[in-house]
C-alpha cells in the first residue's frame, strides 16, 4: 500500500488550480468545475489541529462533481499528518498535499508552510508517516527556499531528502520565500521568479514528477513551460480570471468537447446556487467566485455590481443572478 507508485493515480496533475486561502473552498471548486473537466483543483490549506480538534466534517465537506481533488494540509508532526491523511483518504479526496510553502506568519510560528523547508528530514518524516498511512498520493508543494537557506544545493537536499521517503510529485512555486519582513502578499511578488532554477531541478531529477507554480498568466505560456514540467499551477491568475480554465480541456488535454460558454457556466451553476440559498445560505458565498468571468466587454461593470452589490439588497437574489447573467449574453 504505501510502496504503490503514484502512477497509479487516474488523474493527471498536467493543470492544476493553487491552494489558495479565503478563496478555493468548496462553492469556488465546483464553479471552476464547470470550466474544466480535468483541471486538478485543490482546497485550502486545513491545519492539523483544525480537523483534528475542529469541525472536521465541515472542513472535509465538497460535492462529488469537484474531482480531480487534492486536499492541504499544514502541520509538522508526523503522527497528527497520517491521522489528517487517512481522514482526508476516508472523505474521498484523490490526493494529500504537504504544505512547504506558504510565508505567512501565522503558520510560521506553528512549524507550518515555507518554514519547513529548513527542515528536510523533518518533512521526509512527515511524508513517510502519511504515505504509510494512506494509499492515496502525497505531494509536496514547496518554494525553491527560504531566506539563509536558498541555494540549489540546498533546494536539492530539500528534494533529494523527500524524495527518499517516497515523494514523487514536487509542486514548485519558482519563487524563495523571506519569512521576516515580508508579508504573504509581497512574498508572492517581491522575491523574482526563478523558471530556471525549477528547470534545472528537474533536468536533474529526471523521474520526479515536477510541477511548475508562480506567476503564470495565461495558456500560451502553460503550453511553454509544458515541454519542461510534468504540469502547471496557476493560482491568482485562475481565481481572478476563471474563464481561462474554459479552454484547458481542448488546449491542454487534446479533450473534442465543445468550451463552455460564460451563460452556459452560470445556467450550470444556478441549481448550485438554488440549493446552497435553499439550505441557508447567502447567495454571495458562491457567486463572490465568479465576478471575475466578466472583464473588458459591454455589461461586464453592471455584471460585477449586480452580484456584489445590488443582489445583497434583494429580496429575491435569484432575481438578481438572472439580471446578472443577461449581460453576459453573447460573450
Amino acid at each position: 500500500m504505501a510502496d504503490q507508485p503514484d502512477t497509479q493515480k487516474t488523474f493527471s496533475r498536467r493543470f492544476s488550480v493553487a491552494p489558495m486561502m479565503d478563496w478555493t473552498d468548496r462553492h469556488c471548486r465546483f464553479f471552476l468545475r464547470l470550466l474544466s473537466q480535468h483541471a486538478l483543483l485543490y482546497t485550502e490549506m486545513v491545519t492539523t489541529g483544525a480537523l483534528l480538534h475542529g469541525d472536521a466534517r465541515r472542513f472535509l465537506h465538497h460535492d462529488e462533481a469537484e474531482h480531480p481533488l487534492a486536499l492541504q494540509l499544514g502541520g509538522s508532526n508526523p503522527g497528527e499528518l497520517a491521522a489528517c491523511a487517512r481522514m482526508a483518504e476516508q472523505a474521498g479526496y484523490d490526493e494529500v498535499n504537504l504544505n512547504v510553502g506558504c510565508p505567512s506568519d501565522r503558520v510560521q510560528n506553528n512549524m507550518i508552510g515555507a518554514c519547513l523547508m529548513g527542515h528536510p528530514q523533518l518533512v521526509a518524516d512527515c511524508v513517510k508517516a502519511m504515505r504509510d498511512a494512506v494509499s492515496i498520493p502525497v505531494t509536496v508543494k514547496h518554494r525553491i527556499g527560504i531566506n539563509g537557506r536558498d541555494s540549489y544545493q540546498h533546494l536539492c537536499e530539500f528534494v533529494e531528502t523527500v524524495h527518499q521517503a517516497g515523494c514523487h510529485s514536487f509542486t514548485v512555486h519558482a519563487r524563495i520565500a523571506i519569512l521576516e519582513g515580508l508579508s504573504p502578499k509581497e512574498n508572492r511578488e517581491i522575491p523574482p521568479l526563478r523558471y530556471d532554477v525549477v528547470r534545472q531541478l528537474k533536468s536533474q531529477f529526471p523521474q520526479l514528477e515536477i510541477i511548475l507554480n508562480g506567476g503564470i498568466k495565461t495558456l500560451e505560456e502553460c503550453q511553454h513551460h509544458l515541454l519542461t514540467f510534468d504540469g502547471v499551477m496557476l493560482g491568482r491568475e485562475a481565481y481572478h480570471n476563471p474563464y481561462l480554465l474554459a479552454e484547458v480541456d481542448q488546449r491542454l488535454f487534446g479533450n473534442a468537447h465543445a468550451v463552455p460558454s460564460r451563460v452556459q457556466t452560470l445556467e450550470k451553476l444556478r441549481p448550485y446556487l438554488e440549493a446552497h440559498i435553499a439550505q441557508g445560505g447567502a447567495m454571495h458565498h458562491v457567486t463572490r467566485h465568479v465576478l471575475g468571468l466578466a472583464q473588458g466587454f459591454p455589461g461586464a461593470r453592471r455584471f460585477r455590481q449586480l452580484l456584489s452589490v445590488d443582489a445583497h439588497k434583494a429580496e429575491k437574489p435569484l432575481d438578481v443572478f438572472d439580471l446578472a447573467l443577461n449581460q453576459l449574453q453573447g460573450h
